[in-house]
C-alpha cells in the first residue's frame, strides 16, 4: 500500500508543474491552503497558499498518510503508547499541557504543582532574595527555555535568567559576570543528571558561588530532571527536585519542569498561557482530519519540496526580532528528531528524510542571504513568521515598514522580475509560507512550537521514521569521551590535532 501510495506521488514529477502564478489563477488559493485558528490571545494566520501544492499533490500525501497509518500514530502518540520504537518508551510532552492519557496528564499536573509551589515561594522570597538565575543544561533542556525567555522578557524580567549551554568556560563566564552570586540560584537542567557538559558546569557553578561567599552552595541549587535519585546523590536538596517524566523527550520538554527557568522569569500565569496556547495547536492536530489538518498540511508541502523537488534544505525567517532563536530552535527540533537514514524497523529509508533547517531574522537576512533565495540556483522553501501588533512603543513606522519587507519577500519570491540585462532578472515562482500572528503573547508562542512539533511528528510518519531517538549525537560524545580517558588511538589528522593542542 505504501508503495503505490509512492508510486502515486513519483506520476507527478513526469507531469507539467504549473507555477504559482497559474495555480492562483486556476482557482481560491486562499481558500485552500490559508486557515486561520483561535487562540487565547489572537489568531494565529497559517498561509501556504505560496507554495506548489495543488490537487494532485493533496491526494497523493492524504494516500501515503493513509498507507502509512497516519490517523494510528497520532493517535497512539496521545494515547501514550509506544511511539518511539527503538527506545520502547511512549512521547508524552502533549500530556504536560493537559492532552494525553489521563494518567500521563495526571502526573504531568502533579509535577506542575510541584513547580508552581516553588516558584511563588521564590517569587515571593521564602528562599531568600533571588534576583538572577542561571540555568544550566543543553540540547532541548536550554534551546526551549532560551527561546521563550528572549520572547517574553523584552520588557522585564521578574528574575534576571541566564541559560548556559555551552561547555565552554567563556560563556558560564558570561553570566558570572552580569550575576550577583549573594542573590543567584542555580538550575541544572539534565534528563539523566550525568550529561558531560552539563555537570561540568554545575561544578563550575557551584564553586563560583563557594569562592564568592556563599556558605551553602548546594542550597542555591534546583535540579530539573527524570532522575531524582541522580540529583540527590549529587547533594541537591529533595525539596529543590523537580522531576519530570521519563517519557518525555529532551527537544520536547519545555512544557515540563525544564520550563521553570520560564516561570521563574515570566511569572506562572503566563508559562501556564504558554502551555494553553499549544494545547490548543494539540486539540487541532488530534481532532482535525485530513488537509484541513494544518501541521499535516505543511508536512505535505514539505515533502512535495525534499522528495519530490529535491530541495535540501528549509530556511525560517522571523520578523520579529523576540523570535531570533527560533531559527535555532527549530534546528534542533526537525534535525534531531528526523536526520535518519533508517526507518522506524531498521530498514534503510529509500528517499531524503530531513533537510536542513536554518534562518535567520527579518530585515537583517535580506541583507546577508536573500540574494541566494531570489537568484540563487538552490531552490528552497522559505517560512516567514510575522506578528500584526508590534513589541516595541516606538514610532509606528518601524512595525510597518517590517511587515511590508515580510510580505513584500514572499511576493517577490512568488512573482520574479524580467529584465533585459540578466544579472538584473528574478526568475521567480520560489515558494514560501507565511505565519502570521495577531500577536506575540505567550499562549500564541506555545502555539508556534506545538504547530512545529506536529509538523514534525507528521513528516516522520509520512517518512516511516521514529523521531523519539537521537543516537547521531552518540558516537562523538563517546570518543570525545575517550580522548579524556586517554586509552584509545585515532587516524593521523586526530592524533596531530590533539597533540597541537596538547592533549594527550
Amino acid at each position: 500500500m505504501t508503495d503505490a501510495a509512492h508510486a502515486a506521488l513519483e506520476t507527478l514529477r513526469a507531469l507539467p508543474r504549473p507555477s504559482l502564478a497559474e495555480l492562483f489563477a486556476a482557482g481560491d488559493r486562499l481558500g485552500a491552503f490559508a486557515t486561520s485558528l483561535d487562540l487565547p490571545d489572537g489568531k494565529i494566520l497559517f498561509d501556504w497558499s505560496k507554495t506548489h501544492l495543488d490537487a494532485a499533490h493533496v491526494e497523493g500525501f492524504l494516500a501515503l498518510a493513509e498507507a502509512r497509518g497516519f490517523a494510528e500514530r497520532r493517535r497512539a502518540l496521545f494515547a501514550g503508547e509506544v511511539v518511539n520504537v527503538t527506545e520502547g518508551r511512549a512521547a508524552e510532552h502533549t500530556a504536560q499541557r493537559g492532552v494525553g492519557s489521563e494518567e500521563a496528564v495526571e502526573l504531568a499536573a502533579t509535577f506542575h504543582e510541584r513547580m508552581h509551589m516553588l516558584v511563588e515561594a521564590i517569587h515571593l522570597g521564602a528562599l531568600g532574595e533571588v534576583r538572577h538565575l542561571i540555568h544550566i543544561g543543553i540540547g532541548g533542556s536550554a534551546l526551549g527555555p532560551a527561546l521563550a525567555i528572549d520572547a517574553l522578557t523584552r520588557d522585564g524580567a521578574m528574575v534576571d535568567v541566564h541559560v548556559v549551554s555551552n561547555i565552554d568556560g567563556v560563556a558560564l563566564e558570561a553570566a558570572f559576570a552580569a550575576c550577583d552570586p549573594a542573590t543567584t540560584m542555580i538550575a541544572v537542567a539534565s534528563k539523566t543528571f550525568t550529561t558531560i557538559e552539563t555537570m561540568t558546569n554545575a561544578h563550575s557553578a557551584l564553586a563560583w558561588l563557594s569562592e564568592n561567599g556563599v556558605t551553602d552552595p548546594y542550597g542555591r541549587v534546583v535540579a530539573l530532571t527524570a532522575a531524582p535519585d541522580k540529583a540527590v546523590e549529587w547533594g541537591v536538596d529533595e525539596t529543590r527536585i523537580l522531576p519530570f517524566s521519563e517519557s518525555v523527550g529532551g527537544r520536547y520538554s519545555l512544557w515540563s519542569s525544564i520550563g521553570f527557568p520560564v516561570a521563574i522569569a515570566v511569572g506562572w500565569d503566563e508559562f501556564a498561557a504558554m502551555l494553553e496556547g499549544a494545547a490548543a495547536i494539540d486539540r487541532h492536530f488530534r481532532d482535525t482530519d485530513g488537509i484541513a489538518n494544518l501541521p499535516l498540511r505543511a508536512a505535505f508541502a514539505d515533502q512535495l519540496y525534499s522528495a519530490l523537488r529535491g530541495c535540501q534544505t528549509r530556511a525560517v525567517f522571523a520578523y520579529d526580532e523576540r523570535l531570533a532563536l527560533l531559527p535555532d530552535y527549530l534546528q534542533q527540533l526537525e534535525m534531531e528528531s528526523n536526520g535518519k537514514r533508517v526507518t522506524a524497523e531498521g530498514a534503510p529509508v529509500d528517499g531524503p528524510t530531513s533537510p536542513i533547517t536554518w534562518g535567520g531574522v527579518g530585515t537583517d537576512a535580506q541583507h546577508a542571504v536573500f540574494q541566494l533565495l531570489h537568484q540563487g540556483t538552490v531552490i528552497v522553501p522559505v517560512d516567514f513568521i510575522a506578528a500584526i501588533q508590534p513589541g516595541d512603543t516606538l514610532d509606528p513606522a518601524h512595525h510597518r515598514i517590517l511587515l511590508s519587507n515580510c510580505f513584500a519577500q514572499g511576493a517577490a519570491l512568488m512573482a520574479g522580475q524580467g529584465n533585459d540585462d540578466p544579472a538584473r532578472a528574478y526568475p521567480g515562482d520560489r515558494p514560501s509560507a507565511t505565519i502570521l500572528c495577531d500577536e506575540l503573547g505567550a499562549a500564541t508562542l506555545g502555539a508556534l512550537i506545538a504547530f512545529h512539533e506536529h509538523r514534525t511528528f507528521a513528516n516522520a510518519v509520512l517518512l516511516g521514521i521514529n523521531p523519539f531517538d537521537q543516537f547521531g549525537v552518540e558516537l562523538g560524545k563517546a570518543i570525545a569521551k575517550q580522548i579524556e580517558q586517554g586509552n584509545a588511538r585515532f587516524d593521523p589528522s586526530t592524533e596531530a590535532l590533539l597533540a597541537a593542542a596538547g592533549i594527550s
